[in-house]
This record gives C-alpha cells, structure tokens and sequence, in this order.
C-alpha cells in the first residue's frame, strides 16, 4: 500500500470513529447527562464505583475508554467494573456466552509504512510515521461464563474513613502550593498556586475535596508539571477545553480514590457542546489528557497512602 493511500485509509477510519464518540458524547450532554459522571450508588449503578480494569492484564483503562466503558456499565446494569476481550476469556478458561454484544473501545498508535522506509533511506531524512486508530470489541466479566471465580467477585468498596486523608496526603506530597481560604476556588498561573475555600464554607464536605482535585489538576499544567496551554481567557474555546480536561481528571481521581464523582462546574455544559460540535477530535483529545492528569496527581500517592494508578495507555493521538 502506498504512503497516501495507506494516510488516506488512516485519517477516513479515525475520522468515522472520532464521528461516532463525539455524536455518542454530544447526544449525552443535550440530555443533561455527563459522560464522566455516572449515578454511582443508586439502583441504575449495579457496579461498584471503580475505574474500568481488563481482568487478564490487570491494566486499568484510560482516556476516552474510560468514559466509554462506564456508560455501558450503566447501560447494561453489568454487575462489576472488569472486561475481557473474546480471546482473553478462552485463555483464562472461560468463553463469552452466546447472544452477548461486546463493546467498541479504541486504540491509537502509529506506523511507518515500507514505501515511506526506503523513501526515508535513500533521502536520509526522518521516516514519517501514520497515526492510526484501531477499534476493538471487550467483554463484561457478567456476560462471561466459566471463568475463574476470584475474577467475577466486586471489590468490597473502600472504607469511608480512608477517603479524605489520601486526599490531603496527594496534596501535600504534590508539592504544589495550596492555600485554603476565601470564597473561590482556582488556580493562579502567575503564583503557580491553588486557593480553595475552607472545608466548611461547602454543603457537603467531600465536596471540597471533589473540588481540590479539580483545581490541582489545573496546576498539573503549569511548564515545569504536565506543560498544557493554560492561557485561554474566560469564555474562550480554550479555557472551556481546559474546563473540560480539569473535570474528567476530577471524575477519575474520585473515582480511583473511592469519591463518587460529581458535577463540579454544570454551567460550561454549554461551552464544551460548542467546543465538540466544532471538533470531533476534542473529547478524545480531553480524556487522554484528563487521564494523564489522574496518573501524575495519584502518583505521588505512595503504597501505603493507597494502590491506584491510572495506567497510561495510548487512548487517544
């Protein structure tokens, strides 16, 4: 295949799948349902609050898989946050019961093709890699049989006095500085600081730790962290997309930490449609950045604090 017609192939295959997630996330929003914020909890969550996990690998799942999988938890009323692919239930013994659909997650990575190589030899210049996005089918452990039994038993949730202390270690050992105070919450560029109010100034208190995270994951793109542009104005299409990745990271964070996620800033429902409708590439581009957030700000979480991480997996290009 030639190095156009394989491009050419490559960009109408990302194009269709990036189409059918933005379409998918768009038509939640205008319902009034955000994507990264599920009802954990309630009688439509059977699942318990967790991030998406394949059970063979044990690797969780990142990016926009994560907002995928947990909408077809809900959907389907799936029981635990585990997935399978078809081959990996037959290797550990199992198999997918008859009549069952999986679900689409996706896969980003690149390739150089031999024609773009020896191109690359005889001119002596860097050779080009093609960015390709790659569909795949996964399974719920629920809709898997014989497989074995320590696979299909739901994690006892976390002990609810655990929660906020792992919170207060992440932000301590962050070492960015965080002041408490006033009665707004962000992130200052210029001072390279987080204020956010005091605890009791919210309704209910883990909102203020809901709230933390978001603004730390502001601060994850200062040029010595994460290196994101920060430097779109309010109402811009930039700070609504920065408003976009702080939220997921929030989301995952909670979710990784035992927090149900919430909602914090319903207001921009309104600016991130405008951001999707214009480019079916954004939410992507958003939860692989969001989940790049999640993993640096648990990273500093040790052993002991607690066993999370979001595992970096290559979601999105």
């Amino acid at each position: 295949m030639s190095r156009d017609a394989a491009r050419a192939r490559s960009d109408s295959g990302r194009t269709s799948l990036y189409d059918e997630i933005t379409t998918k996330i768009i038509a939640e929003l205008e319902a009034g349902r955000v994507p990264w914020v599920q009802p954990w909890g309630t009688a439509a969550a059977k699942a318990p609050l967790a991030m998406p996990k394949n059970a063979s690998t044990g690797r969780l799942y990142s990016g926009i898989n994560v907002l995928i999988l947990w909408g077809s938890v809900i959907e389907h009323g799936f029981p635990v946050q585990g997935w399978l692919t078809f081959r990996q239930a037959l290797s550990l013994g199992g198999n997918v019961r008859k009549g069952e659909h999986g679900t689409t997650v996706v896969y980003a990575d690149r390739f150089i093709p031999d024609d773009e190589k020896k191109r690359a030899q005889e001119t002596g210049e860097e050779a080009q890699a093609i960015p390709f996005l790659k569909r795949f089918t996964v399974f719920n452990l629920a809709q898997c049989e014989g497989l074995p039994e320590n696979l299909v038993v739901a994690a006892p949730p976390p002990e609810p006095g655990l929660i906020e202390p792992k919170v207060e270690a992440l932000i301590k050992a962050s070492g960015i500085e965080f002041r408490i105070g006033g009665n707004r919450a962000f992130y200052m560029p210029e001072q390279d600081c987080v204020q956010v109010p005091p605890p009791q100034a919210y309704f209910e208190p883990i909102n203020w730790h809901r709230t933390a995270l978001h603004e730390l994951g502001h601060a994850s793109g200062a040029p010595h962290r994460l290196n994101r542009d920060l430097s779109g104005s309010f109402g811009s299409k930039k700070y609504a997309f920065e408003e976009l990745v702080a939220e997921m990271n929030a989301a995952f964070c909670c979710a990784s930490l035992g927090i149900v996620p919430t909602v914090r800033h319903a207001d921009y429902i309104g600016s991130w449609l405008e951001v999707l409708r214009e480019d079916n590439r954004a939410i992507v581009r958003a939860a692989s950045q969001a989940s790049k957030i999640a993993d640096f700000l648990l990273g500093f979480l040790s052993d002991d604090d607690a066993q999370v991480s979001i595992a970096n997996e290559r979601d999105a290009a």
